[in-house]
């Protein structure tokens, strides 16, 4: 009986180790890790023969740039938007400017490799030599495929510690295919934390996942880096800036400053509109008068000569856009206040379309350069940040100008489709704090309004008129309107019914005036300004003083 079954037992137990180490085997492949390399042109894509793949911190780019003698050439477009907005190209003279704070360097743009600036096929590339000239970077140069990977980012980056030696990985998993060896006290920089991997990007360019046992708590650490550059230096007033803007139109109505200024105290900048862009050469119109400066200096104001840009037929684009124009722009607005004597430009150019942004920018640091070489503080009029105006970029203004100035004002404007007040509280209040989150609060000057808008409602229409604010109070007075505080706005609001019509408006007066420049202290700004000079009552100019300190 033995013998019969013996072959059987055999049979069952071969099928049964068979089995086991199919099982095993099934087991440890499935729980063993590949070492198995990614293909690293299915990694960045297939790179092209004098192309080069980019990594910037911790993305991968689509954009290409271009190597010749192993030298990377990055396209200008990856420098701004990454590394560094200030290389301006100067399509006009074919060059690239770039401004530090005390002087304009320009390089002109060759069609061949070799130099800074390389024009190839229509498109613009900086040699990567160049790129760290002005800017902080660390790059790293690899083959097979060419590659360039650059790290950007010093200040308050999350990192993390491998633990152990191990690997970076393609996807979390332990079968996903390698990019990188990570070694026990390597630092990577942390992206994001799934259950039980961690997105990581190596400081050579790999982007991808390690295994959170492998790796230390996440860190904030901020690098000790050697690069130096020339630092901006800004004009600043010992006191709170109190700033007045006043509306000149005409030669002839500077002798009528004395008449202006004789009830105003606490005011030590007067900023008279003295200058616009005339034509697209960049041209001004000039009413400055040196007596007008002489009498304010003896009131104990600076001037700060305003310029705008509010010539209809004169497009700011074309004059900004355009080396030419712009730089003589500059030239006539610094030797127009050197004539004078003024202390400051204050540019209030308004209504920027998106395409003049870059331009603008390149504007206010020529205008830099040249009012800190005489001694001329450089101020910004800017509407309150709203998305569709990013392009004015704060952050760079704040870096190159002496004081941004918020225009906390036109909340509602003649076209709004309804009522409401021109500088509500809190709508004023997050204008700044928007402004903040870009800009030095000691280099922000908070505008307020002297005027408000008188609404009117006939049938189905609105208008409104802009009043100041002696005009409104004998408005309510003289139709005997219902007024009471509305918490909302922080001012008084009243309304009247006229021959049919109704009347709306929301007061500019000591109570919304003092809680709009108590926001001074509150933020730490460097001051504020008004708009504008004959739109005051005479008790308004106590009520600033006391409260912005």
């Amino acid at each position: 009986m033995k013998k019969k079954y013996m072959p059987v037992l055999i049979v069952c137990l071969l099928i049964f180790i068979v089995g086991a180490v199919g099982l095993g085997v099934h087991v440890v492949l499935k729980y063993t890790p590949t070492k198995n390399r990614m293909d690293l042109n299915e990694y960045y894509g297939q790179v092209a023969e004098g192309e080069a793949a980019l990594i910037l911190g911790t993305e991968k780019l689509e954009q290409r740039g271009i190597m010749s003698d192993g030298e990377p050439y990055l396209p200008l477009e990856v420098v701004n938007s990454y590394l560094n907005q200030r290389y301006y190209w100067d399509s006009e003279n074919q060059q690239i400017l770039y401004a530090t704070p005390s002087e304009l360097f320009s390089y002109p743009a060759s069609d061949a490799a070799g130099g800074e600036v390389w024009l190839k096929d229509g498109n613009i590339y900086l040699s990567l030599s160049f790129i760290k000239q002005y800017t902080d970077i660390d790059s790293y140069i690899y083959e097979g495929p060419d590659r360039v990977a650059i790290q950007y980012q010093f200040t308050d980056v999350q990192t993390v510690t491998v633990l152990k030696n191990t690997y970076v990985r393609y996807r979390g998993g332990i079968k996903a295919e390698v990019l990188s060896e990570a070694k026990a006290g390597d630092t990577l920089i942390y992206m994001e934390a799934l259950e039980d991997w961690t997105q990581v990007a190596t400081k050579d360019g790999y982007i991808g996942y390690i295994e959170n046992k492998k790796i230390s708590a996440p860190e904030t650490m901020t690098a000790d880096r050697d690069f130096q550059s020339e630092q901006y230096t800004y004009f600043s007033m010992e006191k709170p800036v109190n700033m007045a803007w006043h509306q000149v139109t005409s030669m002839d109505a500077n002798a009528y400053l004395a008449d202006t200024i004789q009830n105003v105290t606490g005011v030590n900048v007067i900023s008279p509109t003295w200058f616009y862009i005339q034509d697209h050469a960049g041209n001004i119109s000039n009413i400055a008068s040196s007596d007008y400066v002489a009498l304010a200096h003896e009131r104990g104001m600076q001037v700060w000569g305003l310029v705008d840009n509010f010539t209809v037929e004169v497009q700011t684009t074309e004059v900004l856009s355009r080396t030419s124009s712009r730089q003589n722009l500059v030239k006539q607005l610094i030797q127009a206040a050197l004539e004078v004597g003024l202390d400051g430009i204050n540019v209030d150019f308004e209504s920027l379309s998106e395409d003049v942004g870059i331009h603008f920018l390149q504007f206010l640091r020529e205008m830099s350069i040249e009012c800190h070489k005489n001694n001329l503080v450089l101020s910004v009029d800017n509407p309150v940040p709203e998305d569709f105006t990013s392009h004015y970029d704060r952050a760079e203004q704040g870096r190159v100008v002496d004081y941004v100035i918020v225009m906390g004002y036109d909340e509602h404007y003649v076209g709004s489709e309804e009522a409401g007040s021109v500088a509500s509280l809190p709508w004023v209040e997050k204008g700044i704090q928007d402004t903040l989150a870009e800009v030095p609060a000691e280099r922000v000057i908070n505008a307020i309004p002297f005027y408000t808008r008188l609404w009117k409602t006939s049938g189905a229409v609105l208008s409104s008129e802009a009043i100041g604010m002696d005009a409104a109070q004998e408005a309510v007075a003289a139709n005997q309107a219902q007024v009471y505080w509305d918490k909302n706005t922080s001012q008084n609001y009243g309304t009247y019914e006229l021959e049919g019509d109704t009347y709306q408006i929301w007061l500019e007066d000591a109570e919304s005036i003092a809680a709009k420049v108590k926001l001074v202290p509150q933020y730490n700004l460097a001051g504020v300004a008004q708009w504008k000079l004959g739109f005051e009552n005479s008790s308004i100019w106590q009520v600033i003083s006391d409260n912005l300190q």
